[in-house]
Parts: structure tokens; sequence; C-alpha cells
């Protein structure tokens, strides 16, 4: 028997998909060696789907994706913190890197990364998802939690908070304080360290740098007008306008939050087209509207147990989409009541502020608003996602529509 070497190709792209009973099968009776390299023999989604991940050819592992995306994590410390710099001199630096890498990555929900490895798994093809595939989109995936880590430490500084994802926020640790502002600048450069260790390479590379870079940049310019709309000291609730506030979300969060992700997975994919990515872009903006939207509901309403931090926004003088909407609605006497209580750091003023929103029934409109919004996305999804997948988007829906934290 004679194979064409187009159909071997064939054959030996068929074996690296097929489960490992077949591929044993295989070395037996093919008169040609095979490569036995690891291989990713099954597919997963995002919700946790098993995989069959080939670590080691004599060992394969059960993993979803959530799995392997936690197990990866040990390794880029590792990476970062041990093999990367050899200098002596730079031992106790990197060991602040690795204690600054383990107790401000951990312990989100990973949607922004997780995101990556399942865009990616619904844009290509089964047999297009190597090992090193899915290793890198792992790694793209932690290099937006690295920028998620990066812009909360820093944004804790900045809002004075307490808390953050159920423990003390870095810079509130004894013997950190204000050394937090060079930690976060060390969490921001990780992200290019791994990027060009793991996909300088890649036709893909160019555009991830660029990609990273402008969302940075738009997510800072978003920061700034947070700021600005609430300086410190100054509370004047004539610049809490919807148009303020949703410009602030664009920027600030779903920039970075939900185009990102999946723009990463798309250059990834080989997916280039300025078109289909501004199409991606409707969606996923509307998407992250509503998360921040969803995220000033919860610091209100959320249980601190569920949502892991202290909710903080009226006594911070945020521009939260709560109080923008209460401005339009409330009466004259309503909003002097919300003038001398916003911004003040004082218990009573905070519950009298949430009995005012309870007053204008602001959980209910929020309920309607979440309805509206998730037929919007129904409605964007049929008009911009014509030519990619759905299910890159429901995925995503799925993970933020009606949580609880």
């Amino acid at each position: 028997m004679t194979f064409s070497r187009l159909g071997m190709r064939r054959l030996r792209s068929l074996v690296i998909n097929a489960p490992q009973i077949f591929r044993t099968m295989w070395r037996e009776v093919s008169p040609f060696k095979l490569k036995t390299t690891s291989a990713l023999l099954c597919t997963s989604s995002i919700q946790g789907d098993s995989i069959c991940n080939g670590t080691h050819s004599s060992k394969k592992a059960l993993l979803s994706d959530p799995q392997l995306f936690e197990a990866q994590f040990d390794e880029l410390v590792t990476e970062l913190s041990e093999r990367d710099l050899s200098d002596p001199a730079l031992a106790d630096a990197l060991s602040r890197l690795r204690e600054v890498l383990v107790y401000n990555s951990p312990g989100g929900k990973r949607n922004r990364g997780l995101s990556v490895i399942g865009s990616l798994r619904e844009l290509l093809p089964p047999t297009e998802l190597t090992q090193e595939t899915v290793q890198r989109a792992l790694v793209v995936g932690w290099c937006i939690e690295l920028l998620q880590a990066f812009f909360l430490v820093a944004d804790d500084m900045m809002d004075g908070s307490v808390t953050r994802r159920g423990q003390p926020c870095w810079y509130k640790k004894d013997g950190i304080g204000l050394d937090a502002i060079n930690d976060s600048f060390l969490l921001e450069a990780t992200i290019y360290r791994l990027l060009r260790r793991h996909c300088r390479e890649q036709p893909y590379y160019v555009h991830l740098l660029e990609l990273f870079t402008e969302t940075s940049f738009q997510t800072e310019l978003g920061q700034a007008l947070d700021l600005m709309t609430a300086p410190p000291g100054q509370i004047d609730l004539s610049r809490f306008t919807m148009a303020r506030y949703k410009a602030i979300v664009k920027y600030k969060t779903a920039f970075y939050s939900f185009y990102l992700p999946v723009a990463a997975s798309m250059y990834m994919a080989g997916i280039e087209s300025e078109e289909e990515h501004n199409n991606a872009k409707h969606i996923l903006l509307e998407m992250g509207e509503f998360f921040q939207i969803q995220d000033d509901y919860l610091d209100c309403y959320g249980d601190p147990a569920v949502t892991g931090k202290i909710g903080t926004d009226i006594q911070d003088n945020k521009c939260s989409w709560l109080v923008v909407t209460a401005l339009e609605i409330m009466t004259a006497e309503q909003r002097a009541e919300l003038e001398v209580c916003y911004a003040q750091h004082d218990d009573a003023c905070v519950e009298q502020v949430k009995a005012l929103y309870n007053t204008l029934q602001m959980p209910a409109l929020y309920h309607k608003y979440e309805e509206e919004s998730y037929q919007r996305l129904q409605k964007l999804i049929a008009c911009h996602a014509q030519n990619l997948p759905h299910s890159v988007f429901l995925n995503f829906a799925k993970k933020i529509y009606k949580r609880n934290k």
C-alpha cells in the first residue's frame, strides 16, 4: 500500500484529532513513522466541556478550559519571576513580582481571559486547534487578565477602595501603600514580555501589540473622564449626564472587557478585516455598557459576601447608572436631598441615598433595562454578525446576564 504526500498529510491530520485508541492502532499498522508529539485530541467550549489535553505523550488528562487556564497561570508566574531574568541582583525584585502576580491576578471570574480560547474554538475548526494554538490562546487570555489586574490595582488606589475580590486591596496590605503604583507598572510590563515570548513568530503578533496598546490608551482615557466628572471634594451633580456616563463606560470598561478578548481571538484566527472587527465592536460595546450598568447596580444592591467587595459608589461620588438615571426622573425636592447626602462618608447619608433609590423604584427600572438590553443585543447579533459565529457573542452574554457578582 502506498500513499501520496497529500493523502498522508490528511491522514495524519485525522490521526491527531482522533481518540487515543485510534492513534495507537494507526502506529501499529502504518509503514510510516509518525512523530508522537503532544496534541489536543478533543475540543472544549468556554462552558467547561471536557477536553483531552496531551501535555505528555505518556499521560493524557481530561481538563476543561477553565482548568487549563488556571494551570497555565503557575507556569507563567514561574516564567516571569524565575526564568526570564538571570541577574542575581534582581532576586528581590523578582520575588516582589511573584508576590504581586499571585496576589492580584487570581480570584476573578476569568470571563475576559477565558473568552479568548472560547471564541477561538468557535472561529477555528478543530483540526486547526493544535496544542500550540490553544496554549497561545491561554497566554493571550492571561495577558488580558494581567491588564485587568494592572487597572484594578491602580483604580483601587484612586478610589480609596478597601477590598477587592474578598480580600484587602493590594495597596492596603501592610508595607505596600504607594509602592503599589510601581507594582501596577510591573503587571502591565509582564503583558508585553509574554506576548513577545509566545507570539513573536506569529503573523498576528503586531496586531496583538497594537490591540493591547490601543485598548490600554482607550481605558486610561475613560478613567480620566471618570476622574474629571467627579473630582475629590467637588460635588456637582450637573456633570452626571447620561451622555457623559456612556462615554466613561465605553472607554473605561467596554473596550478592554469585551472587545479586546474577542478581537484578539479574531486576529489569532486570521480575521483581519476592519469591517468584521467593526461589526464585532458594535455588538461587544453594547454588551460592555450593560455589564457596567450591572456592576453599578450590584455595587448598591449586591451582597458583599457574593460580590467580594463592599460597594462605595455613593460615598465615592461616582457617576453611576443609578444616580444618573435617578437624576433624570426625580423631583426638585428629591434632588436637593440627594445633593446633601451623595458623596458623604457617613452611613446615615448612604442609607438615605439608598432609600431614595428605592422610592424611585430603581431595582425595577434596572430589571426593565436588563431585558431591553438583551433584546437589543439579539438584534445587533442578527445585523452585524452575519459572517461571524453567533456563539462567539452568545457565550459571552451567558456569562454576564442575570449575574449576581
